[in-house]
């Protein structure tokens, strides 16, 4: 392994630099001519070639990295890298003396100082450069540096979640409760900042899975797959103008090497396990991987208690109502990929890829036992049992096509995807005892949502200062669902009970965007976005919903600084939207819970949000900070409407909140000597939310601060041994109708790498001096308050193992594209929301309001 990451040391410097830096970044060419003046500002008209090849094979040697440096300062000017047959040119050279740097994993660096370019533009042929094997050299040397665990940028922040080793096991709401400014709830529920209007995209690309419910998208991503998360607070034009909140980038373990491996993983425990098969293959132009998975979750016992009282107009008191039920739930997820990529040439590429992902939960509440006392004094009891089926298959079919030019960043991609998702979201109320016993309730919902995409995107560099990009796409988006509710086996009629939902939606959109480098530490990028959005909703059995046609515009700016010290200041404003997912829209009245119904609302429009932020990264010794301030203010927002008949809450949803958060995080993250890392930090935001309703039936407004944390740390033992922990605490969140009760985990883990680290065997233990949670949350309004508890058993157990055969070579990675809808608001609940994405409440009191 030290091997290895010495190669990517000594290989990736130059080339690295300028594929990461903007056009506007990298240095002018201050190489000295002949004549000892500084060459011209402007592209010459020199030419460097020649052929890298093997010294001991006289072979090719394909993709060598060629640098341009100044020999003074040593910086890279330009560069390129070699063809398939190892021959290489740059073109346009200002007249000047320069050395040429030649750099590849697996051989020694090769510099040619003294390369002179006249006012000419002569052209230098270096003819072939042999490059010499480095293994025999590497024996002896130690490498002490480690990738950060948290890296900044000037857009995102980014979690480098391959070194967690705490999350083995478990799946993507694992690692996303260890990324800064992210909250999970013990649902997979995930916030940014405080928002879950956030977008999801999973290697750049959104999945039909995240529409129903992110929550449940993220349980089918094994934890062990991820190799980064990305967030992206301050999303520039070329992102759809969706998450309001921001945008999180989950990054899967791709390679883009030569030959074949294979890898396999699996684990055991307690309350789950998993198993898996990943495949790699590559020769020449070609390659192929291919990966497949299960997981399982089993053995969650839960229970709650619910008290609810409801009143009147005149707030005289209707009724209370005392619920209490144990809960449970079995899952099995799949997630299968084939992928494949082909370089056409030097300035062409292809790539292709399909997922399939699979899902079939079962949830339960056994004996939900219902005590309801009225005004009058008479009492009402019931017992039923209650079971919720959740199945989906989801496919994602994409196409992309890359074109390079000779210019260094000019680029022109061309990207498809087709995505459907069918899901199966059904609920059987089994009536015991009390009014209607003996009778069963049953509502049967299949549901599809389907996305066909195609976006065109060009970047082209104007001077060494400055970048633009500019491109287009269109979204052609059906839903369609398919309820029905029964009463002992007999159809229920109405809006709400039985009917054929279908919510046509097309969203075309154009942006451009700038960026400026100035002043040598300064970079500006800001950009417009349009999107224009047609939407035609109706029904098989009632009126048609009239919704009009929509755009809006969206402006983005970042603005930041790179200080001599390397430290970073960041500032952006941008404005985004959140259209309503299927969750919100969806008429089918859920009522697996008799006595807390739920319900969408066709008619929603977008919410609006302004996104502020100023950010400030540096380095003490070993030591990253990082520190953000934000503000958020959100119009139209979607808002839960409680309506109270008789002892029965009915939930709805309406745009008439408005939403502010001002606050900020700290994160610090350490590494002495590659052994020990530890990292931490702190959210803290407050809110305020108001539905701005002067009927106080249905007026609600609630402020308060919320604040969460995490730390974690990880101790690197000789012969292979390793120690990590991890611990997280959400803090109590403000609701608009009332608060959700905080609660914290916690995980440790020990591995040991075996057979030169090509495989490994884990124990990671979570919880385990605290077996159960207890949540308490209050809802309160002029009609209802409610209370709840949700007990949950989170202590667990497992052991992991995984083992690799097959061999690899490192190849030149090539730069890809990829389609990113970023564009619908769901609510992220995977306890109690409404339509096809919603599963059964852990309690009644059912999502977020």
């Amino acid at each position: 392994m030290k091997k290895l990451i010495l190669f990517i040391v000594l290989t990736s410097g130059g080339h690295a630099v300028l594929a990461q830096m903007p056009a506007g970044e990298r240095p002018a060419g201050t190489g000295r001519p002949a004549g000892g003046q500084a060459p011209a500002p402007q592209s010459g008209n020199g030419r460097v070639t020649g052929t890298i090849v093997d010294a001991a094979t006289k072979q090719p040697v394909p993709y060598a990295t060629i640098a341009l440096l100044n020999p003074i300062t040593g910086k890279p000017i330009d560069g390129t890298a070699a063809d398939d047959n190892g021959k290489f040119s740059i073109p346009r050279v200002p007249a000047g003396t320069y050395t040429i740097q030649i750099t590849f994993i697996g051989y020694k660096l090769v510099e040619k100082p003294g390369v002179v370019i006249t006012e000419d533009g002569n052209t230098v042929a270096l003819g072939s450069v042999p490059l010499e094997s480095s293994a025999q050299a590497l024996g002896e040397v130690k490498v002490e540096g480690q990738r950060s665990l948290i890296e900044e940028k000037v857009d995102r922040t980014v979690y480098n979640a391959e070194k967690d080793e705490t999350t083995r096991g478990g799946d993507a709401t694992d690692v996303l409760k260890r990324v800064p400014s992210l909250s999970v709830d013990l649902d997979g529920n995930v916030t940014l900042r405080g928002s879950q209007n956030i977008r999801v995209l999973i290697n750049n690309r959104p999945s039909t899975i995240t529409a129903g419910s992110i929550a449940d998208a993220l349980k089918q991503i094994p934890a062990d797959q991820i190799k980064s998360v990305e967030v992206i607070t301050s999303p520039s034009a070329k992102y759809d103008a969706e998450g309001s909140g921001g945008i999180i980038n989950i990054v899967t373990k791709q390679n883009n090497l030569q030959g074949f491996t294979l890898d396999a993983r699996g684990s055991a425990g307690l309350r789950s396990s998993d198993l898996g098969l990943n495949a790699a293959y590559r020769s020449g132009k070609m390659g192929f991987s291919l990966g497949g998975g299960g997981r399982a979750q089993y053995n969650t016992p839960g229970s709650f208690t619910n008290t609810q009282r409801t009143y009147d107009l005149d707030r005289d008191l209707i009724s209370t109502t005392t619920q209490r039920a144990d809960t449970r739930n079995n899952n099995l997820f799949g997630r299968y990929s084939l992928g494949w990529d082909y370089d056409i040439n030097k300035y062409n590429f292809l790539s292709a890829s399909v997922q399939l992902g699979v899902r079939n939960g079962t949830n339960y509440q056994d004996g939900l036992f219902a005590n309801t006392v009225r005004a009058d004094g008479s009492v009402i009891n019931s017992l039923r049992d209650v079971k919720v089926l959740d199945r989906s298959n989801t496919l994602d079919a994409t196409l992309n096509y890359t074109h390079t030019f000779e210019t260094p960043q000019r680029e022109f991609s061309l990207l498809g995807q087709y995505s459907r998702n069918n899901r199966t979201n059904n609920f059987t109320n089994d009536i015991r005892e009390g009014l209607q016993s003996g009778s069963q309730l049953r509502n049967e919902n299949d549901s599809y949502n389907q996305e066909i995409t195609i976006q065109a995107d060009y970047q082209t560099p104007l001077s060494k200062t400055q970048m633009l990009e500019f491109g287009g796409k269109d979204i052609i988006r059906q839903v369609n669902s398919d309820y029905a509710t029964y009463l002992n086996g007999q159809p229920q009629q109405g809006v709400g009970l039985s009917n054929v939902f279908t919510y046509n939606q097309n969203v075309a959109a154009g942006y451009a965007s700038y960026t400026l480098g100035f002043l040598k530490n300064y970079t500006l990028k800001a950009g417009g976005r349009f999107e224009y959005t047609t939407i035609d909703a109706n029904f098989k059995n009632a009126e048609d919903v009239s919704i009009p046609s929509y755009g809006v515009l969206v402006p983005s700016v970042n603005l930041s600084r790179k200080f001599a010290s390397g430290n970073t200041l960041k500032a952006g404003y941008n404005r985004r939207i959140q259209r309503p997912s299927l969750q919100f829209l969806n008429p089918n009245r859920q009522a697996a819970n008799p006595l807390n119904i739920s319900q969408g609302n066709p008619s929603l429009r977008p919410e609006y949000t302004n996104n502020f932020e100023l950010g400030y990264n540096t380095f003490i010794k070993q030591t990253s900070l990082n520190f953000t301030a934000f503000a958020r203010n959100t119009t139209g927002s979607i808002q839960a409407v409680r309506t109270v008949s008789g002892d029965t809450v009915k939930t709805s949803y309406q745009n008439i909140g408005e939403e502010n958060a001002y606050g900020g995080s700290i994160f610090a993250n350490v590494n002495i000597n590659n052994k020990l890392t530890l990292g931490g930090g702190t959210d803290i935001y407050y809110a305020l939310l108001n539905n701005n309703l002067s009927d106080v039936r249905f007026a609600a407004k609630n402020e308060g601060l919320v604040v969460s944390g995490r730390l974690m740390g990880g101790y690197n033992f000789t012969k292979g041994w390793a120690l990590q922990f991890f611990s997280f605490y959400r803090g109590r969140q403000v609701q608009l109708q009332g608060y959700q009760g905080g609660f914290g985990v916690y995980s440790l883990g020990f591995k040991k790498d075996f057979a030169e680290k090509k495989g490994s065997i884990g124990f990671n233990a979570d919880n385990f001096f605290t077996p159960t949670n207890k949540i308490r949350s209050e809802i309160s309004s002029y009609t209802l308050d409610q209370n709840s508890v949700n007990v949950l058993h989170r202590m667990g157990f497992r052991v992991n193992m995984s083992y690799r055969i097959g061999k690899m070579s490192m190849a030149q990675p090539k730069r890809r594209r990829s389609v990113s809808n970023d564009d619908l608001k769901d609510g992220g609940n995977s306890d109690g929301g409404n339509g096809a994405g919603s599963t059964p409440a852990q309690g009644p009191s059912g999502g977020r309001p």
